[in-house]
């Protein structure tokens, strides 16, 4: 449920209405706006009788919201949400945001050679995997904390921002001292408990979807974060899972322009694990920015044929030096 207040509703009126809410055993959650300001309702399992509450004093309507994600939602939220990490901004409005880099972190000069490769072909943020969550245990599964240092100083070489996939709890506290974004991969979306400590960190988090998941279930995930208090959230889009085996996943193309329409989240797309085919990556990352997404996750590599993980589908330096060309052409066809 929200409740929007009148324009003119004091911080006694607004303060009241707070306290009803919580009296019912629910949670209120203000909302503050440029002309007024609206009161979320959190914590009911099913309608909420409104009657006491449309008749206090500011009340100007009171809305039901049926959706199981309400924090993410577009109704409790409805100005775009811009997330800074690192010094660099993600959200409606901006340029497209380039992240680039290798699936794994193999070694010092790989890392260092690859971010090197990626800044100066106009990338704005360094990505990087330490920890792998790989679907057989007997294939290279990281280098762990070490990987994470040789990322942070590639990126302060280069100066870029970096963002690094975090799998379990017990690795938040070293992910967050070397990385700028918390990446949660598509394996883990609805590890929950994980979502609730990333969220309490407050640190800038990359949320993947789920290989399975619907919408609301990608929505409701991201739900966990903001709860926790962390709006900084960026939603990914990487494939899901069809009965096509063509391509490594399906890349779902619609969810770029239907999560603008139901969340203020910025959304992205991941073109490298949506195809797992080197010759898709370029077409499939102009039609995601065409379809509205805020930013794109290419996977780069020095020399992919010696890739540890993932090098069939990644570009090497030419590959995405012509990429990242023909995107600044098509940003300014699009008005950016």
């Amino acid at each position: 449920m929200l409740i929007v207040m009148h324009h003119g509703a004091t911080a006694a009126q607004i303060l009241a209405v707070e306290e009803a809410v919580e009296a019912m055993g629910l949670r209120a959650e203000p909302i503050p706006g440029s002309e007024r300001t609206a009161i979320g309702v959190l914590g009911n399992q099913g309608y909420v009788d409104d009657t006491t509450i449309r008749e206090l004093p500011g009340v100007r309507e009171v809305i039901h919201v049926s959706k199981p994600y309400k924090l993410v939602s577009r109704d409790f939220h409805p100005a775009p949400t811009v997330v800074e990490a690192g010094g660099v901004l993600v959200g409606e409005g901006l340029p497209p945001v380039i992240m680039a880099g290798p699936c794994s972190i193999e070694s010092e000069a790989q890392m260092l050679a690859s971010a090197r490769l990626v800044k100066a072909a106009g990338a704005h943020i360094l990505r990087g995997g330490a920890f792998k969550p790989r679907t057989g245990p007997h294939t290279f599964q990281g280098l762990g904390v070490e990987g994470l240092k040789y990322l942070r100083s590639a990126g302060d070489e280069t100066g870029m921002p970096v963002v690094t996939e975090v799998m379990r709890i017990g690795q938040l506290e070293d992910v967050c001292r070397y990385a700028d974004i918390l990446q949660i991969g598509a394996r883990n979306m609805q590890n929950f408990d994980l979502l609730k400590e990333v969220g309490k960190t407050g640190h800038p988090v990359l949320l993947k979807r789920g290989m399975s998941a619907t919408i609301e279930e990608f929505l409701s995930a991201a739900e966990y974060i903001l709860a926790e208090g962390n709006e900084r959230v960026i939603l990914c889009e990487r494939g899901i899972r069809t009965f096509e085996r063509a391509t490594r996943n399906t890349l779902d193309l619609s969810v770029a322009t239907l999560i603008r329409e139901l969340s203020h989240l910025p959304i992205i797309v991941d073109p490298s694990h949506a195809t797992g085919k080197r010759s898709l990556v370029p077409v499939m990352s102009k039609a995601a920015l065409v379809a509205g997404a805020h930013g794109l996750m290419i996977e780069v590599h020095p020399e992919p044929e010696k890739a540890l993980c993932d090098g069939a589908q990644s570009l090497n330096g030419e590959g995405f030096t012509g990429l990242m060309n023909d995107l600044r052409g098509l940003m300014k066809y699009l008005g950016y």
